[in-house]
């Protein structure tokens, strides 16, 4: 029998589980589990089937590995639409913008989420030709998109996720940069693609020019400085916009012959060209303490296992569009990450926030990332690289032929931790201590499962009733250093360690990282805009911030006060990541179809 706790069960129940026509669940999670390996297995040669579903059903049910939501929803399913990411072109057209949210539409239908690149739109007021009228420029566009989102998940289908990106020299963009400042946009995260030229003129003092996207005309310029300053505010105000590193993105893009990336998925953290899908899966990295130590034997055949997995989910899917199918089939890219961080670090007693830490991320993603590309380029030579091996930059490079164009990814995993009963993705712990409100349930107290055993064994175990009145350690009185140091939570991890902790898993891997950087009610504007330069620097793809209360709303949870947004089913406090919301409470997540 798989060891779920009750939460995890009560979210396997609300969104996973098969249901009959009445609505009733009639499928256990250790059913769950079986249809998804059989299904995914079906991808194996004949003689093989039987034994890749019983290895990658052994993976999921020791909760040691968990392919994306879509998969556990939707394997083995008449429609089943696997992959969780997805990015679709918006041209300059108005049959091209409705053509895009028909197909994404057809996305959200299936259980995926949409990113979308609104750069190619003209700006506001620019005149159009064909109608003599003027254009209401993307934010316009994105509203409907939003609106048609919002019907969609009123009309009972999968809760849609969007990401809205705008190229930082587009004459649109101030207006963007404000754009969830106010009520609206709920179904959309919104990044700013910001080259390296801008970051370059900024610290030089220079004007920033906004082009035409049609011909590339200087419309008009503002200074670089302050258009960075005027995304960190908003950022502060809100928590968005994200920013993706353009120029970054675009340095690992494994097939530049077929297009530049505009886009990325709804999290950030996976980059797509137009019409392009990834299906990713996460390790849970606290599976794999074993004395004191990192089991890398079990560890590297747990991901070579996940490759596997994943390249397999890329046979059996269901497609929802014939583009898709496509170019994923060309490129067959998969995202194969990590969960349970923070409570490897816990195991090992190692505070997140020191040097030792960081270290730690780097052997072991250095370590996953190795295991993965061998993976994929055994499964190279057993069944052929991706089609388009041969013209991409793998290639030209002279790397070995590999079955998938990108192997890696670090996705948010609120609701996939919550099921293997860790902590999510490399964030930091959210809280020690918490109280569960399933719904229609009696509130039910969890808390970390070692924070006891190591105040007793520190013999402090009577400042347990602080801990948990505060939801956290660091500040607690009675609680010896050495004991709150190891139990940090996300507001006890100072912003420039969370950058740091960000950029020593990206060294590592292929596409993005999900990551939010935590800041105290207190930081300023330039604390932002501080977290953003050091993110710019030390190599990431992609930052996305969020200061505490920025989201109005304040919770009174276990004594302790603590501001921050609501979960909309059970009214108690959300953990981010990477733009991507989900509540420890009840399982509700923003994006639980796309990671």
């Amino acid at each position: 029998m798989v060891r779920l706790g009750e939460n995890a069960r009560h979210v396997l129940e609300r969104r996973y589980l098969l249901r009959d026509e009445g609505g009733q669940v009639i499928e256990t999670p250790e059913a769950m589990f079986r249809r998804v390996a059989q299904a995914v297995a079906a991808a194996e040669a004949p003689a093989a089937r039987a034994l890749w579903a019983e290895r990658f059903e052994a993976r999921m049910a020791a909760l040691e590995l968990l392919p994306n939501s879509p998969t556990l929803m939707n394997a083995g399913r008449a429609h089943g639409q696997l992959a969780a990411c997805f990015v679709l072109p918006v041209d300059d057209d108005l049959a091209a913008i409705f053509d895009a949210l028909k197909w994404a539409a057809l996305i959200h239908q299936s259980g995926g989420g949409t990113g979308f690149s609104f750069s190619r739109l003209r700006p506001r007021g620019d005149v159009v030709k064909t109608t003599h009228g003027v254009a209401s420029g993307p934010v316009s566009f994105m509203r409907v998109y939003d609106a048609a989102t919002e019907i969609i998940k009123q009309g009972g289908v999968r809760r849609g996720a969007n990401m809205a990106v705008l190229a930082a020299d587009h004459p649109d963009v101030l207006e963007f940069v404000d754009a969830k400042r106010a009520a609206g946009l709920e179904n959309f995260n919104i990044s700013v693609a910001a080259p390296d030229a801008l970051f370059q003129a900024a610290a030089r003092g220079e004007p920033w020019a906004l082009r035409h996207p049609r011909g590339g005309a200087v419309v008009r310029e503002v200074d670089a400085g302050a258009l960075l300053e005027r995304i960190a505010a908003s950022a502060w105000a809100s928590g968005e916009p994200g920013l993706v590193f353009l120029d970054r993105v675009e340095a690992a893009n494994p097939t530049p012959d077929l297009g530049r990336f505009e886009a990325v998925n709804p999290c950030g953290e996976q980059p797509l060209l137009p019409f392009e899908a990834c299906t990713l899966g996460s390790v849970n990295l606290a599976r794999f303490e074993r004395g004191g130590r990192v089991d890398h034997e079990r560890l590297g055949a747990c991901v070579r296992e996940g490759v596997r997995l994943l390249d397999d989910v890329l046979e059996v899917n269901v497609w929802p569009l014939p583009q898709i199918a496509e170019i994923s089939r060309r490129n067959r890219k998969i995202g194969l990450g990590v969960m349970g961080w923070a409570d490897l670090l816990v195991a090992l007693g190692i505070p997140y926030d020191a040097p030792e830490a960081l270290a730690l991320a780097g052997e072991v993603m250095g370590f996953v990332q190795r295991e993965a590309h061998a993976a994929s380029e055994a499964l190279a030579a057993e069944r052929g690289a991706f089609p388009g091996f041969a013209s991409s930059a793998p290639a030209r490079a002279g790397g070995r032929p590999r079955r998938n164009a990108t192997v890696t990814t670090i996705a948010p995993t609120g609701t996939l931790a919550i099921i293997a009963g860790c902590s999510s993705g490399i964030e930091p712990l959210f809280a020690l201590t918490y109280v569960r409100h399933a719904l229609g349930d009696a509130a039910l107290p969890e808390e970390h499962p070692a924070l006891g055993r190591a105040l007793l064994a520190a013999g402090a175990e009577a400042a347990l009733p602080a801990v948990r009145a505060a939801g956290r350690a660091r500040g607690v009185a009675g609680v010896p250093e050495a004991v709150a140091r190891v139990f940090a939570t996300a507001h006890d991890v100072a912003p420039e360690a969370h950058v740091r902790m960000q950029a020593a898993f990206q060294r590592h891997v292929d596409n993005g990282v999900s990551k939010t950087i935590n800041l105290p009610r207190t930081a300023t504007v330039e604390d932002v805009a501080g977290a953003y330069r050091l993110a710019f620097e030390l190599g990431c793809k992609g930052i996305t911030v969020y200061r505490d209360g920025s989201r109005e709303k304040q919770v009174l949870v276990s004594g302790a006060t603590r501001n921050g947004e609501l979960c909309p089913q059970c009214e108690g406090p959300v953990s981010l990541s990477g733009g991507c919301r989900t509540c420890p409470r009840c399982g509700w997540g923003s994006c639980e179809t796309t990671e």
